[in-house]
């Protein structure tokens, strides 16, 4: 195993890296789902974290943390997934768009748009139609609807299908297919 050299450094200049002034925070990336998807997982946190807390420190744990816990946890997983969609980062084979001629790849990758857009859009309505016929329900441990869930979940499929919408008008426009860097390789994100 061959010995890795690391590039000795003072503590002058440790210490000088934290002098550095601070880079403006740019937040214009940033979508309304993102911000509802942070408000999720923040409450999955903290129910998580008082769930802890009184189980093993106060031995009388709170029933109704692990359902709220869970009810955030899945909408921080689909809304989420609409912010995924927005950027380009769920995962996707790009072998064959490297294999493929290039303009094979763009028609193939509007196809692929095409097929997710219609995904979403039955996901929308079979959501839509599950949510009629469930939406009533109360919580197990809270006395809350469930429909509060759910209608979270078909609100973020419905953003997952604007989403992806959106991304098929963009690569339609730019002449379709994968976004490329100058090496033909793939690059997520708009």
């Amino acid at each position: 195993m061959a010995e890795e050299h690391h590039t000795q450094v003072t503590v002058e200049e440790i210490a000088q890296a934290f002098e550095e002034e601070a880079q403006p925070v740019d937040l214009s990336m940033h979508a309304v789902e993102d911000w509802f998807t942070m408000v999720a997982f923040w409450g999955m946190s903290v129910c998580v974290i008082l769930q802890f807390f009184t189980r093993y420190v106060l031995n009388n744990s709170l029933a109704w943390t692990e359902e709220i816990a869970i009810n955030c946890l899945i909408v921080t997983v689909f809304l989420g997934s609409a912010m995924c969609v927005r950027l380009s980062r769920h995962i996707r084979v790009d072998f064959i768009y490297r294999i493929l001629p290039r303009t094979a790849g763009r028609w193939l990758a509007l196809v692929v748009d095409l097929v997710t857009i219609g995904f979403f859009a039955y996901m929308t309505w079979l959501f839509w139609r599950y949510v009629a016929i469930v939406g009533n329900e109360r919580m197990v441990t809270v006395n809350l609807p469930r429909g509060i869930v759910f209608y979270a979940v078909l609100a973020a499929f419905a953003l997952m299908l604007i989403r992806a919408i959106q991304v098929f008008v963009t690569d339609w426009r730019r002449g379709g297919g994968p976004r490329l860097d100058e090496d033909d390789k793939p690059v997520s994100g708009a």
